[in-house]
């Protein structure tokens, strides 16, 4: 079963060297490794092309933010499975993938697998805040519930029915993609319960007021597009439930 991982990134010279490694050191051979950057001036170019044997496929050009990146590397993809690594991230330890293919293939009727995240402390790497997604429904959906993203591994065949991440909701594609796969067309997915991303603090929607205004107006836009009903109760709940992962 092969899984393709998809890294984006834009001038990520600071952590990019440790997503890497975390990529290279994963015990499953059965990788395909696509890396997108979106024409980076630093010295991430460098740093690909110090590892490019060990990625499959490269590309450096401009493009529309992150999530026209991402949807570019589903379409370069060739895996039954696609899953993402943030430039800024890493796995939590090197059986992250082996576990994800095995829960795959023992359950042959699922389309997703996803687990734990630890948000870490850019500096420090000191750990701030333990997502620990357990087995999300539709109906925790509802309640303001969601996987984390960053550990999400989707059958690709689901890309294909339910279309890429939107381009026109900003930060909160990924929120849309969640919504319109768990609870428009309640896909069958698997908690897998281990701590399977390291995430540094500081994410594009989280940076200033203004910002973090955009998300919420996006994540009730998303919200509204996949039809759930009472969407600012949704997003208080969403943002309740984040307080308690501190």
């Amino acid at each position: 079963m092969k899984i393709s991982l998809i890294t984006v990134v834009y001038n990520g010279e600071t952590f990019l060297e440790e997503c890497f490694k975390s990529v290279i050191a994963q015990t499953y051979s059965d990788i395909e490794y696509i890396v997108i950057d979106g024409g980076s001036t630093d010295q991430t170019l460098s740093i690909i092309q110090r590892n490019r044997s060990d990625i499959d496929y490269f590309v450096s050009e401009q493009d529309k933010g992150l999530y026209d990146a991402i949807n570019k590397g589903i379409q370069k993809s060739t895996g039954d499975i696609i899953g993402i690594l943030n430039a800024d991230d890493m796995f939590a330890d090197s059986n992250i993938l082996a576990s994800v293919a095995e829960t795959f293939i023992t359950n042959p009727a699922i389309d997703g697998v996803y687990g734990d995240l630890d948000y870490i402390h850019p500096i420090t790497n000191k750990i701030v805040r333990k997502w620990r997604s357990g087995q999300t429904t539709a109906e925790e959906i509802k309640k303001g519930w969601m996987p984390a993203h960053p550990t999400l591994y989707l059958k690709r065949t689901l890309f294909e029915k339910y279309g890429d991440y939107a381009l026109d909701l900003g930060t909160a594609a990924d929120y849309e993609l969640i919504l319109r796969y768990f609870y428009t067309h309640k896909i069958k997915a698997v908690h897998l319960p281990v701590l399977m991303v390291n995430m540094r603090m500081g994410g594009v929607s989280n940076q200033s007021l203004k910002s973090r205004f955009y998300a919420f107006i996006n994540d009730y836009k998303a919200l509204r597009r996949n039809n759930l009903s009472n969407a600012l109760l949704v997003l208080l709940k969403k943002k309740l439930i984040k307080i308690s992962q501190f």
